[in-house]
């Protein structure tokens, strides 16, 4: 998608069949001196991409931080694995597609990719976990599994 195109999907991204799509314009602020995304810049552009399939998914860290599920919860990363295969420029408008590709117990692993058009710029795999205020592990309640799962 060139810089002249509009984004086509509103604040949040969208749902889809396989999990959600959120686009992005690259800023000066998210590159380094030669105009190319600095590379901790693409962990931040997948946080959006997994906290708006959040949203949309109808999870809140509002509602988490407010202890609507009987405590306070917080989501943690615990690992990822990143491969960067082409750089991102200053204007680029990026599409983050992010997918779950399994929910066990308190951890869920999503798949995420950053496209410019149908080009893969970069791929990453994610591991994250629920956990109590004082950092123990907590189930993930069952709706939502059901709402973090492809469709089709």
């Amino acid at each position: 998608m060139s810089a002249s195109e509009t984004i086509p999907v509103g604040l949040s991204g969208e749902l889809t069949d396989y999990g959600h799509r959120l686009d992005a314009r690259v800023y000066y602020a998210d590159t380094d001196f030669s105009g190319v995304v600095y590379h901790a810049r693409y962990l931040e552009f997948f946080e959006r991409g997994r906290s708006d399939f959040l949203r949309l998914a109808g999870v809140h860290h509002t509602e988490l931080a407010d202890g609507k599920h009987g405590e306070k919860l917080v989501w943690v990363v615990k690992r990822m694995e990143i491969d960067f295969r082409a750089p991102a420029r200053i204007d680029d408008i990026l599409s983050v597609e992010t997918r779950t590709e399994k929910v066990s117990g308190a951890r869920i692993l999503m798949a995420q990719q950053l496209k410019r058009g149908e080009e893969l710029l970069v791929e990453a795999i994610v591991e994250a976990a629920i956990i109590s205020e004082s950092g123990r592990p907590r189930r993930f309640p069952r709706e939502w599994v059901a709402a973090f799962m492809p469709r089709s």
